[in-house]
């Protein structure tokens, strides 16, 4: 599903190149879950990005689903974003102009492939069914982060992106958003890419990885 090879990111900045990635090499298999660990300006988010299509690499491969990021122009990899991932972050990026059944169905919308049926079965899973007709404004953050996972599931990407999606969550409820995403993603073909800095968050997942000095390593433990 996903496979990165040599990958390397640096940064200009006032103190000269910062190199965020020193040649990382990673693979995911089809339906796996993989936790992302490290410290704070690790490289993680940058990881993420790169991952997306958000931003480009200095060096390295990036190939998804049979797809080289690389050979894509911004215009295809723009089009990729609507179908072949799903993205959830700590700000979950909701359009405060639409109600939540209308954020809901967003992005399947913009990529073509919207399901009344998949996201009817999100919306019960998720318990939004009562929230439909709100704003975000009028949710509660535990209710914002159920809207975001059910934006990025209800297109059935390939690979779902999460990045500390659970970080604006106290611990019990950022245990039950995680374990809501698991049990969506049991039995399917999607694969989750998951940054985290909690270490009992990563236990649950398939594997974990660290990123320390630039590089990625097997998570002790």
């Amino acid at each position: 599903m996903l496979k990165v090879q040599g990958l390397c990111k640096s940064y200009t900045t006032p103190q000269g190149t910062l190199a965020v990635l020193r040649g990382i090499d990673l693979e995911l298999a089809t339906g796996e879950s993989l936790a992302l660990m490290g410290e704070s300006g690790s490289g993680k988010s940058t990881l993420l990005h790169l991952l997306a299509g958000l931003d480009r690499a200095d060096a390295g491969r990036i190939e998804v689903d049979g797809r080289v990021l690389d050979d894509l122009g911004e215009g295809q990899l723009a089009a990729w974003r609507r179908s072949g991932i799903g993205l959830v972050f700590q700000q979950f990026n909701l359009i405060a102009s639409l109600r939540v059944a209308d954020n809901l169905a967003f992005q399947a919308r913009l990529a073509g492939r919207h399901d009344p049926h998949w996201q009817a079965e999100l919306v019960e899973r998720l318990g939004l069914a009562a929230l439909l007709g709100r704003y975000p404004e009028q949710l509660s953050v535990g209710q914002q982060q159920r809207v975001a996972l059910g934006r990025a599931l209800a297109v059935r990407p390939p690979l779902l992106l999460a990045d500390e999606p659970t970080g604006s969550l106290d611990e019990r409820s950022a245990d039950q958003v995680l374990t809501l995403l698991l049990e969506l993603l049991a039995g399917s073909s999607t694969s989750l890419l998951m940054v985290t800095h909690s270490a009992s968050l990563a236990a649950r997942l398939q594997r974990c990885r660290c990123l320390q000095g630039g590089r990625l390593l097997e998570a002790a433990g």
